[in-house]
């Protein structure tokens, strides 16, 4: 009986374990396959000919999703005077991003990024800015939540920004009709300040790795419980004998 017990448990645990690291592997490679579905559509829309920026009719149902990365373009006049610089590391050490608002003549405010800046030049204002209406052709991007790693929070009452929170920074501003997204504008002048074009299209890709790893565990344990069935057998055979 002591043996039937033990045996016992161990197929309900090798059943449970087999079970779980399968669902897991299947999950994995479920998950896997959404991911390079999702950077084949980002990759075709970094690419693709740019389409009017959505307007406040469209922008309840934008998401991270569906609208990410989407090569836009939008006209209007900046307001220099309300721009905000957000700290940022870069190839060109310590800088700032640019963050200007676009004013358009639908009565919208769209957050333009209009690239990065060293610091000190960007603390000093020593950077190009643009009188006059203008067009600008850039990237869709999604308000940031989290910073970069070991970045600061915001500090809206200094006026002081760590990441790219554009609810945040346009009620700081006090922007009416102000888009939930901002655009990365691409890089026009490759020698300028600020300097375009700096977006890091990056998905972290481990699913498969990760999918062999509880295919892997699921394996170990099913070897292992086939052991111990053939440790049993050959038990109760000496012990007949």
């Amino acid at each position: 009986m002591r043996l039937s017990a033990r045996l016992l448990i161990a197929t309900l645990v090798a059943v449970i374990g087999v079970a779980g690291f399968t669902s897991l592997g299947i999950w994995q490679v479920q998950r896997l396959g959404w991911k390079l579905d999702l950077i084949e559509r980002v990759e075709a829309r970094i690419h693709a000919d740019p389409v009017p920026a959505p307007g406040p009719e469209d922008w309840p149902a934008i998401t991270a999703e569906s609208d990410e990365y989407t090569r836009v373009t939008l006209t209007g006049r900046f307001l220099d005077a309300e721009e905000v610089l957000i700290y940022t590391p870069s190839d060109f050490g310590p800088a700032d991003y640019v963050l200007t608002p676009l004013a358009r003549d639908d009565g919208t405010v769209v957050m333009v990024n209009r690239g990065i800046v060293p610091l000190e030049r960007a603390q000093a204002g020593d950077y190009t800015r643009v009188a006059g209406e203008t067009t600008v052709t850039g990237l869709l991007r999604i308000s940031e939540d989290e910073g970069w790693l070991f970045s600061r929070d915001n500090d809206p009452d200094n006026g002081l920004w760590n990441r790219r929170d554009i609810g945040s920074i346009t009620a700081a501003l006090g922007l009416r009709n102000a888009a939930p997204y901002f655009v990365d504008q691409e890089l026009t002048d490759p020698q300028g300040w600020p300097r375009g074009g700096q977006t890091v299209v990056h998905f972290r890709n481990a699913h498969l790795g990760y999918a062999l790893t509880w295919f892997t565990l699921a394996a170990v344990v099913a070897g292992g419980y086939v052991l111990l069935l053939r440790l049993e057998t050959r038990g109760r055979g000496q012990g007949q004998g």
